[in-house]
């Protein structure tokens, strides 16, 4: 394991022509797009992975729209410079409904989002009703209601926004679990039996919801389908950058994590690190200015 502490160091990227070993970066505020970092690698296990933590702005949420645009496409601008990516995965949805349209009009380069996944929800649900599980952040944007006013048809979706579950799912992969109340009582509102609808589908519409995706399971009140969208974010890279080729198994990619904030990295969160394959780490991209 190598923690680079200098920070903002400049970064030259072992990168092969895209066609033969793209690479791939990825940017969410914490550790929830490790969940789509994950469905990437199994897509394009050749590629080069760069997972950007902006933990210096954590939680995105609570930032008001315009200096969170400005501090994404400063993150972004930043990253691309150092890495140069073929594709960049905005792992997270509430940027995603917020800032895609200026990053994909500012950088030359593909972007994927991740947004709501109501329509797969939709077409799961047999009862007619689900629940989008979200930041309040990702709540109350329009492109989010323009999505359920565009796919729901029929169905009755409620909008949920937690204020707490993506600083409970950090303080899970950093080995300090919340007690299963505190997560009980997060997606308690989820689950609406109302009018002979009984929500039978759930949207976990911000990356960090499947860290806890087993706990969810084992504490909902009763059974639902529980839309990850981190798979179909994998079909859509293969999609943009082509099927990775027959012998891609046989030569380790490179991949490491860097967090734009100066915080330590525990032994927990090093090891959770790792078991996504990233096992090189730098601090201090992009600090907040003090």
């Amino acid at each position: 394991m190598r923690i680079d502490l200098l920070a903002g160091a400049a970064v030259t990227p072992r990168v092969a022509p895209a066609a033969l070993r793209p690479t791939i970066l990825l940017l969410d505020s914490g550790l929830g797009g490790l969940t789509v970092l994950r469905e990437v690698a199994r897509a394009r296990p050749d590629a080069d992975l760069v997972y950007a933590a902006d933990d210096a702005a954590f939680p995105y949420g609570d930032w008001s729209e315009q200096p969170l645009v400005a501090r994404v496409v400063q993150v972004v601008e930043r990253l691309v410079g150092e890495h140069a990516p073929d594709l960049v995965v905005v792992a997270c949805n509430t940027i995603s409904t917020l800032v895609l349209p200026m990053l994909r009009a500012r950088f030359d380069l593909p972007f994927v989002g991740t947004v709501p996944a109501i329509k797969p929800a939709v077409a799961a649900s047999r009862s007619g009703r689900i629940a989008v599980l979200a930041t309040p952040g990702t709540v109350r944007r329009d492109y989010t209601r323009g999505l359920v006013e565009t796919y729901a048809g029929p169905c009755q979706v409620d909008l949920v926004g937690s204020t707490r579950l993506a600083t409970l799912a950090e303080a899970e992969l950093s080995g300090t679990p919340a007690p299963d109340g505190e997560i009980a009582a997060e997606i308690a509102p989820c689950f609406i039996d109302r009018d002979g609808r009984r929500t039978d589908a759930v949207v976990l519409a911000c990356t960090h919801y499947p860290l806890l995706l087993e706990r969810f399971r084992r504490l909902a009140p009763w059974p639902v389908t529980w839309i990850d969208p981190a798979p179909a974010i994998g079909k859509r890279v293969v999609q943009l950058l082509g099927a990775a080729p027959a012998d891609a198994g046989r030569s380790a990619s490179w991949n490491r994590a860097v967090f734009t904030g100066r915080g330590e990295v525990s032994p927990a969160l090093a090891a959770a690190l790792a078991s996504f394959g990233l096992t090189e780490i730098r601090r201090g991209v992009a600090p907040l200015a003090s």
